[in-house]
């Protein structure tokens, strides 16, 4: 008997679906009318065994007993799934092949090898253990999957990175919140202070910009307008670009801050002869953009419909499960297969019957175009969000899952579109030895542009020009008719939303302090992972370190209080997104589990003895206390709990 162990009891039933009828079901499990039965997990069936388990003084918390650090680490079965663990446990015994059917990322494979692995099941049956890799939850995608069946061992290099985040962040989470919220207990705070080796530089993040607005103090600075005149007499301007002799003058940006210095150069200037040095007109292309990763999509619908990342991801769930409409969301990668685009004319045929006004856009697409997604060389355990080949809707889309379905569907139908192209422009010009540039840039042909919404920008800084520059010459002589003096002042930094907190995730090496982790960070997938960043920024606002002000996040007074007391390595992402692509090396077996638990070890009794000399004073006492009695999370006794 072939035994099917699906992550959740949704993918189970798509699995059965692909299996011979009649099917039988059974309570926790379905039985095809060939033998092969399909059960599941419902979620993780196992946790990490708490510090008591180990030893029961470490069910009081004291500052003595830190760090805590397993001999031999042990699972516990969770106490409302132990009868689905103890069916699953049966069916083992009775299979011949095992199936690891979890969701294909590391944690996927991890929650159903953890389980194999503790219901004891044989070598022989670990060994020939196989793997099916689900992302479309449709008949016939399943069946593809089914038949496609891969050697699970494949995939422990997956498993060993999954296993290796697990128990860095018990050992991080577990011994810092135990020490920090006893450091807090001595200045009076009453609450647990939850440290995560995620969540707390997320937190960081949104109180270092905080601060940074409040302290800021806005500065002038001053540029230089040229108006100048062709001999033809048509009329242009240049912006003035300060030489090396002037950074005396200028800020760490190179924006001018003198404004005697601005001055001088309209004097100098006005009434004067120019000419052209340099005339640069370059034709060129911009294409489609890439495929919606899970954090893409969250930042798009953030920005069009001012949803929050747990928002989008709870209506994906909802569209892949319930709807079947999109393929597997917890996805990092932008791209597809090549063989995906046999799939072309029924996902396009799907869309439109879906979605009428995504139909629209599909009237002028173009199928036989293959853009830059088709890329067997990007995609790993799982390709792009697109929309799936179903063409009917499961009952009736919220309107929440009709505009996150729009956004797929647009995605994927601007790669049928040609690039859109545009005229890049460009003048040089010398007066009185200062050099004012010209830049203009003119739509030649919308392209894919044509399906998305305009942006709206100012007349200011329009990226695309409304005037016209003149047709003009190298070394060709033209007059400036005055110097105009634009005063401006510098502008604090925005505060995030759920747009930018999560482009600040995925990008995060623009904010790492460290040049070397920088250097390692520039490509990697950034702070956290597709699957548990949304879910570890609501964490942030139900512990309320983190706030809501209209679109604005802002951290409370526990937050900015906890983040200014903790040493930088705490607060800050460098030794996060450091961990991120150590967990990326371990599953390409670049690097060892024992190299990276022992360097987290080694740098966790550091950080304890550093801590321990840190006092959380300032803290809001009475409020601590009304926020942290309203949530069994937050009660002492369980530190697991309290770790997230």
């Amino acid at each position: 008997m072939k035994l099917f162990i699906a992550e959740k009891p949704s993918l189970a039933r798509a699995l059965a679906d692909a299996l011979p009828k009649p099917l039988q079901k059974q309570d926790g499990y379905i039985v095809a009318s060939n033998g092969d039965t399909v059960t599941w997990c419902i979620g993780h069936l196992l946790e990490q065994a708490e510090p008591e388990f180990y030893d029961v003084k470490y069910k009081k918390w004291c500052i003595e007993h830190l760090p805590i650090i397993p001999s031999e680490w042990q699972l516990k079965p969770k106490s409302k799934t132990k009868k689905q663990l103890a069916i699953i446990k049966r069916l083992i015994k009775q299979s011949s092949i095992i199936v690891n059917a979890g969701d294909i990322d590391r944690e996927g494979q991890i929650l159903v090898d953890e389980v194999i692995n503790y219901c004891g099941a044989s070598k022989a049956k670990i060994a020939k253990a196989q793997r099916c890799l689900i992302s479309d939850m449709n008949l016939a995608a399943v069946i593809k999957s089914v038949n496609n069946l891969k050697p699970n061992r494949d995939y422990i290099p997956l498993a060993v990175s999954a296993l290796a985040r697990a128990r860095a962040d018990w050992l991080y989470g577990l011994n810092m919140t135990r020490l920090c919220t006893l450091q807090g207990q001595k200045s009076g705070y009453q609450g647990v202070l939850s440290i995560g080796r995620v969540q707390t530089p997320i937190l960081g993040l949104v109180v270092n910009r905080d601060l940074e607005i409040a302290d800021f103090v806005s500065k002038p600075f001053f540029e230089v307008i040229a108006h100048l005149k062709t001999n033809d007499g048509i009329d242009y301007q240049g912006k003035w670009r300060p030489s090396a002799a002037c950074e005396a003058y200028m800020d760490e940006d190179n924006r001018v801050v003198s404004k005697k210095l601005a001055c001088n150069v309209i004097e100098r200037i006005a009434g004067q002869p120019g000419k052209i040095l340099k005339v640069n007109e370059q034709k060129k292309q911009q294409a489609a953009p890439l495929l919606f990763s899970l954090s893409g999509l969250q930042i798009a619908a953030a920005k069009a419909f001012t949803m929050s990342a747990k928002q989008v991801l709870d209506v994906c769930q909802q569209l892949y499960e319930k709807h079947k409409l999109i393929t597997y969301p917890r996805s990092d990668c932008q791209y597809l297969p090549k063989e995906h685009l046999n799939d072309v004319k029924a996902v396009t045929n799907a869309i439109a019957a879906v979605c009428p006004k995504s139909a629209v856009m599909l009237e002028n697409a173009n199928l036989g175009l293959k853009s830059r997604v088709w890329n067997d060389k990007k995609v790993s355990a799982h390709h792009a969000i697109i929309p799936t080949a179903k063409n009917k809707v499961t009952g009736v889309l919220t309107n929440d899952e009709r505009k996150i379905y729009e956004l797929v569907a647009r995605q994927y139908i601007a790669q049928f579109y040609p690039a859109f192209e545009y005229v890049d422009k460009k003048i040089d010009t010398m007066v009185a030895g200062g050099l004012f540039i010209s830049k203009q840039k003119d739509v030649v042909h919308d392209g894919w542009k044509s399906i998305f919404p305009i942006a709206k920008k100012s007349n200011v800084d329009s990226e695309f020009s409304i005037k016209q520059l003149p047709k003009v010459s190298k070394d060709e002589q033209v007059s400036c008719l005055r110097g105009e003096l634009m005063e401006k002042n510098t502008t604090a930094p925005k505060h995030f939303t759920d747009a930018t907190l999560l482009g600040a995730l995925t990008g995060i090496s623009r904010y790492v302090t460290n040049p070397d982790i920088k250097k390692v960070l520039k490509d990697s997938d950034g702070l956290g992972t597709e699957a548990t960043r949304a879910g570890i920024i609501e964490l942030l606002f139900k512990r309320q370190y983190l706030i809501r002000t209209g679109k604005d996040i802002r951290a409370s007074d526990v937050g900015i209080k906890l983040i200014t007391a903790l040493p930088a390595q705490i607060s800050q992402p460098d030794m996060t997104a450091l961990w991120e692509s150590q967990l990326e090396s371990i599953s390409v077996q670049a690097l060892t589990y024992q190299s990276f638990i022992g360097g987290v070890q080694h740098n966790l009794i550091n950080l304890i003895e550093e801590v321990k000399e840190i006092t959380f004073t300032g803290l809001p006492v009475q409020s601590a206390k009304r926020v942290f009695k309203k949530s069994n999370k937050f009660r002492k006794p369980r530190a697991k709990k309290a770790m997230g």
